[in-house]
């Protein structure tokens, strides 16, 4: 009976699509998560009777009869919508309004990330929460009172009596395919063949977005959205699950037929 597997995969791709809806809602909160969204495709169909088929006749059936096989988690895929805004008042935290990436050095291997809280480690470089550099570096000089980035990431810092003491021209990053970029945890993308070549631009120019000083890039999730998509797979997997039911009593009382 096609149906028992039919709708067997049928939970398996709900089961699917409620871990998807678990990881965002898990992270609601987290600075700069971009939300994931799964695609179903449907399987081969048995085609018992082919549309256009000639009869006895000479007429052609207008539809014939294919019976799916249900269907498959085809792709996850990354929704780079922007994120609303925070305030935090603190210098080193910033936000990418528009697209871009910053880039930060982890080990020997570079990753992108859009979470833009960023402290000072023990030698005055700026680094992300887990204690990774910014890229290019930016170090802030003893003797610094007043950090100030504008929009085009032109970082300036200075000393008490207003003298500027460096002078540092931070960079965003970008992917003709960022849904093809592959996220390995702790906010961080790595490339991947999908997402093509890096290109490299100052905030602002080369359809880059631009940077705010003082804020930070919440989550893109909607949470209200995602309570939704919870109900409805919910109900898709419960459909299922009496599909596979019923087609059990069905064999059941197919099996009980006396002649």
């Amino acid at each position: 009976m096609r149906s028992l597997w039919t709708a067997a995969t049928g939970m398996a791709a709900q089961q699917t699509n409620m871990d998807v809806i678990a990881n965002n809602l898990s992270n609601a909160n987290t600075t700069g998560y971009k939300k994931s969204r799964g695609n179903f495709e449907d399987l081969m169909y048995q085609n018992i009777i082919s549309p256009g088929a000639e009869t006895a006749n000479n007429t052609k059936i207008p539809t014939g009869i294919q019976i799916g096989m249900g269907t498959r988690t085809v792709s996850v895929d990354k929704v780079f919508g922007q994120g609303n805004f925070t305030e935090t008042n603190n210098n080193l935290d910033i936000a990418v309004e528009g697209k871009g990436f910053f880039k930060v050095l982890r080990g020997t291997q570079e990753v992108y990330t859009r979470a833009g809280s960023f402290k000072l480690d023990s030698d005055g470089y700026m680094v992300d929460a887990s204690g990774n550099r910014l890229q290019p570096e930016v170090a802030i000089p003893k003797g610094t009172v007043s950090i100030s980035i504008d929009s085009t990431g032109t970082f300036t810092a200075t000393d008490s009596s207003g003298k500027t003491l460096t002078t540092v021209n931070m960079r965003l990053y970008d992917f003709p395919n960022p849904s093809g970029l592959s996220p390995i945890g702790h906010n961080y993308f790595i490339p991947t063949a999908s997402s093509g070549d890096v290109a490299e631009a100052q905030p602002g120019t080369e359809g880059m977005g631009t940077m705010m000083q003082g804020f930070l890039e919440a989550s893109n999730i909607n949470v209200v959205e995602e309570m939704v998509n919870m109900i409805l797979s919910q109900r898709a997997y419960e459909a299922n699950s009496k599909i596979i039911k019923t087609s059990d009593e069905m064999l059941h009382m197919a099996n009980n037929v006396k002649g």
